[in-house]
């Protein structure tokens, strides 16, 4: 998530792995904070990212209706909706900003844009190496990604190189809704994939019990989000997002109090989880290491 200031409002966005935030110019004469929220998914997916902004902004003082107002826009997971919606405003928590040109540097963001940022292309290549250390016998790899999102280049450059060195093929799929699940599904099987790798997509994320369910149909060990093995994937490793939008509230905070986006550095998570699901690697034949189960976070049986 990155925090975004236009030269009226600050705006935070939410979806596709993005939250950004306005800031009303006349806030400060009607001690009136306006907040927008711009979500790709509709409102019901990103409820748990929005609550968590609104907790953390809570925390820090900001009652809505009392000195917080919010406006909520909603792509309906349509990437192409999202730059009318945003209009004056760019992303709040998001996939590699540095990596996708969003901000100049970590330290120094510059522009209007600063906040919270996941270094995805790394968090994906840990997803197959794991999916790999579970199934040394990989030799096929399937990236499920959604073709609308803007951090798919470095994505597949970082896990092309990982695949390299352990010596697997690597192949990407694209997924724009759930109305291509089977066909995707086909693709994989015609092309002898034999693991699966999921992006943190908000479109993705909304499939993620019927992506993780088609994976173990076609015996396919599988590694996602932070979500994905509580709705049957076989791993999730990631960050809490959740968490992550709650933080968001601290950079809202400062700029309401005056602070510019481009002297806030931008934050990286500093904690991964991995969790893993006994009963999918049951249906799945596997026997997952006892070392890799003591790594875990969380362990589904």
């Amino acid at each position: 998530m990155t925090v975004t200031i236009g030269r009226r409002e600050l705006l935070v966005a939410l979806g596709g792995g993005a939250v950004a935030w306005p800031l009303v110019a006349r806030a400060q004469q009607t001690k009136i904070a306006r907040i927008g929220i711009l979500g790709l998914a509709s409102a019901a997916a990103v409820a748990p990212y929005v609550n968590a902004v609104r907790e953390g902004l809570r925390d820090l003082g900001y009652i809505e209706g009392k000195n917080l107002i919010i406006e909520y826009r909603f792509g309906d997971g349509n990437y192409d909706r999202l730059p009318n919606l945003a209009a004056q405003l760019v992303m709040a928590v998001t996939a590699d900003a540095v990596g996708t040109g969003l901000i100049a540097s970590l330290a120094h963001p510059g522009g209007n844009v600063t906040g919270t940022t996941v270094l995805n292309p790394e968090l994906m290549a840990k997803r197959l190496e794991l999916l790999k250390e579970i199934v040394p016998a990989i030799t096929q790899a399937a990236v499920l990604l959604n073709p609308g999102n803007a951090a798919n280049g470095p994505v597949r450059h970082a896990m092309e190189m990982t695949a390299k060195a352990l010596q697997v093929g690597l192949q990407s799929f694209e997924l724009r809704g759930s109305g291509e699940l089977d066909r995707v599904f086909a693709a994989m099987a015609d092309s002898k994939i034999d693991a699966l790798i999921v992006h943190d997509d908000q479109v993705l994320i909304g499939n993620a019990r019927a992506i993780a369910t088609l994976a173990v149909q076609q015996k396919l060990p599988s590694c996602g989000f932070l979500e994905f093995a509580a709705v049957g994937g076989l791993m999730a490793y990631g960050v809490n997002f959740v968490e992550l939008c709650r933080r968001a509230a601290y950079f809202v905070d400062k700029i309401l109090k005056g602070t510019m986006p481009a002297d806030l550095p931008v934050e990286q998570p500093t904690k991964f989880e991995l969790g893993i699901n006994l009963k999918t690697a049951n249906a799945l034949g596997l026997q997952v290491p006892p070392m890799l189960l003591a790594r875990a976070d969380e362990v589904i049986e």
